[in-house]
Order: C-alpha cells, then structure tokens, then sequence
C-alpha cells in the first residue's frame, strides 16, 4: 500500500500557470479558509471577507505569473487578500443589506438564541478590532484555522518568536477586552 502525498505549492502553481486547472483549484482548496480568515480581520464582516477572499483568488489566478517564489505561494496570495480586503474596506464604508421577503423563516436556532450568538460575535469582532493588524490576523489563523506558529512566521514572513509573542499579547488583550465587557453587560 503506498502512501500519497500531496504536492507541495510550488509543484501546484508550476502546472496552474501551464493550464492545468485542478492545480489551482487545489490550491483555492488548500488556502481559501485561511483567505477568508485574514480578509475576516480586515474587514470585520462576513460578507466583505467572503468577497474579498474570492476576489483575491481570481486576482491570483490572473497574476500567477507574478508570482517570483512559486514555494511561497501562501504568502504571496495572503498578501493580495490583505490588499483586496483594504481595497474593499475603503469603497464600501457602509453597506446596505435587502430586507427579507414577507413569509420568510429560517431553520437555524429560535430568535432568542440567534440574538445571544449575534451578541457574541458582535462582542468578539470588537475585541478583535482593539488588536493590531497583525496580530488580529495571527490570532485568526492561530485560533480560528489552526496554523501553527512556524507556518504563520512562514506565511507572514515573521521569526516564529515573534509570532508566538503577538499571540500572546494579542490572546491577553482580548482576555482584558472581552472580560469588561461581558461583566458590564452581566453574561
């Protein structure tokens, strides 16, 4: 029984820029959680993330070419994901939701509990504004994607310890931040 592995960024963008599709599509796969997590701590809305992490991958796709170190694919991509969602911050400074249409109704949990959650991730994405950009996204793909430091210091071009201390000053402010406001608000 022999044990696949699978190929490195480098192997996948080398075929991307010679037309093979399922390369790139392999590498939207491996990196799209990720882009989502650092378009999340630049914009702060799901929406915005999800845009500007899928707009960044067909500016990827365009510029492949541009890309000078093939192996550091991630980082060069997670680049053009902080740019996009800056990009996007600045033409949307206010963004006009559709209402629901009369007679909708949801499967999800009852008002109470959405409410309780909306609270929450209203209150975490706060604390997550506090924070520095970079140790906002370190701490999204630290905590919400699992990276491990080496591979963050890898992708951000950061020493790993370096990368270990903004996620601990940034872990620490949150705990300062979210803990006064969830006394004041008594949850």
């Amino acid at each position: 029984m022999s044990v696949q592995h699978e190929p490195n960024d480098e192997t996948l963008v080398r075929r991307a820029r010679s037309g093979d599709e399922r390369a790139y599509g392999d590498l939207v796969q491996r990196y799209m959680k990720s882009a989502y997590a650092v378009a999340l701590s630049v914009t702060g809305r799901h929406e915005d993330a999800e845009d500007a992490a899928q707009e960044s991958f067909l500016v990827a796709l365009q510029r492949l070419d541009e890309c000078r170190n093939p192996e550091r694919f991630a980082g060069w991509l997670l680049t053009i994901v902080r740019n996009r969602s800056r990009n996007l911050v600045r033409r949307e400074s206010l963004r006009s939701s559709d209402p629901l249409p009369p007679g909708a109704s949801g499967r999800g949990p009852g008002p109470d509990r959405e409410t309780e959650r909306v609270e929450l991730r209203e209150r975490l994405q706060e604390a997550l504004e506090t924070l520095p950009p970079v140790q906002r996204e370190i701490v999204l793909l630290h905590d919400l994607e699992g990276w491990k430091h080496r591979e963050i210091a890898d992708r951000l071009d950061l020493p790993s310890g370096t990368v270990r201390s903004h996620l601990h000053f940034a872990r620490k402010a949150l705990r300062s931040v979210l803990g006064a406001t969830l006394e004041t608000s008594g949850i």
